[in-house]
């Protein structure tokens, strides 16, 4: 059941929270130009944007968010900016990557070809009901092993591909303390699919997925008091992501984890934890309760969308998680309202 994706079927998303974009683009040059990019830049960032000539694209602004907003209370300040080329695509599939990432290279010391990595992985099936101990069967080399069901191998789509990054490690500000020069230099050549009901703490710093069938389910929900642009500051993409995975998992489709890998450079991210850890100890102390709520989220045969799961989660939210902290019922009100966005501004599909 594998899908063929053609160039025009994909938008690539970028966040800009920098203003020099000219060393992060020509660093993709060769695998963005057959594409069209969604420069969306931060709207906290007052330096106009440095972009080289040679690439097709558009650059959308807080003007262009406070039209489409029209008084919705969305914040798609800081990394939470992606979210709004998310929204204004009118793409079937979108692939993101953070301005901090480049290109990067394999075990043999080849550059990897990220885009095209989440392609293959959107374009062939993802298998969540059985789990195959040689990772992805669809790759080159691997297949079914031993004892795997014939009626579960022609998996099911899959509609969300998380990539890795070597160097700066995605840590929290706590494990950021204790190991402040650790970097990520592991390239494993490998892509699974996440098991059905596995939670799993997505990072939008590059991930591709089916914006024509997903696209609700990744909402910039939940946000911190204060929240930065450090990426321990962030919970957002966290709370998105389980909504993106319990929805996949209801609707029956699957998603990957793996390849393809990034570079990610040096930015703000080496700034003092420390002053992180005191706006991000709230975060810390919400995933305790987080992650059984998504773990316990059971949605209804009437929810058919994501955009049907995504009212519903908000409303179980609010009912099981608000009492607890207002934040919850903050996070609510932001799908609601994003759902109903989506259906004026995004999709026509839902």
């Amino acid at each position: 059941m594998s899908l063929k994706i053609e160039d025009n079927e994909v938008d690539i998303v970028i966040a800009a929270l920098r203003p020099n974009l000219n060393t992060f683009l020509e660093a993709w040059r060769t695998f963005f130009s057959n594409f069209h990019l969604i420069i969306v830049k931060d709207p906290n960032l007052e330096e106009d944007l440095q972009i080289p000539p040679g690439f097709d694209h558009q650059v959308y602004t807080k003007s262009d968010m406070d039209r489409v907003l029209n008084g919705a209370s969305i914040n798609f300040s800081g990394h939470s900016c992606r979210y709004f080329g998310y929204l204004i695509s009118r793409k079937k599939y979108i692939i993101s990557v953070d301005d901090d990432c480049l290109p990067a290279r394999d075990n043999s010391g080849v550059i990897v070809d990220a885009v095209t990595q989440h392609i293959s992985n959107l374009q062939t099936p993802a298998t969540p009901f059985f789990f195959n101990t040689l990772y992805d069967p669809y790759r080159q080399g691997a297949d079914f092993v031993r004892g795997y069901p014939f009626s579960l191998r022609d998996g099911v789509e899959c509609l969300l591909s998380c990539g890795l990054w070597l160097n700066i490690a995605d840590y929290d500000a706590p494990t950021q303390i204790v190991k402040p020069s650790e970097r990520n230099t592991r390239y494993v050549d490998a892509v699974m699919t996440v098991p059905l009901r596995a939670m799993m703490p997505l990072s939008g710093i590059n991930i591709g997925f089916n914006r024509e069938v997903l696209g609700p389910a990744l909402v910039p929900g939940l946000r911190l008091v204060g929240e930065g642009k450090r990426r321990w500051e962030t919970i957002e993409d966290i709370w998105s992501g389980m909504c993106a995975k319990v929805v996949c998992d209801h609707l029956g489709y699957g998603v990957k984890s793996g390849l393809p890998y990034v570079w990610r450079g040096v930015g703000s991210d080496t700034d003092n934890p420390m002053d992180s850890l005191k706006k991000e100890w709230e975060g810390v102390k919400l995933m305790e309760e987080i992650v059984p709520f998504f773990q316990s989220v059971k949605l209804p045969k009437t929810a058919v969308t994501a955009a049907d799961c995504v009212i519903e989660i908000s409303r179980m939210a609010r009912e099981n998680l608000a009492s607890l902290n207002p934040v919850y019922a903050q996070a609510a009100d932001t799908m609601e309202a994003w759902v109903n966005l989506w259906k004026v501004a995004g999709s026509d599909r839902l």
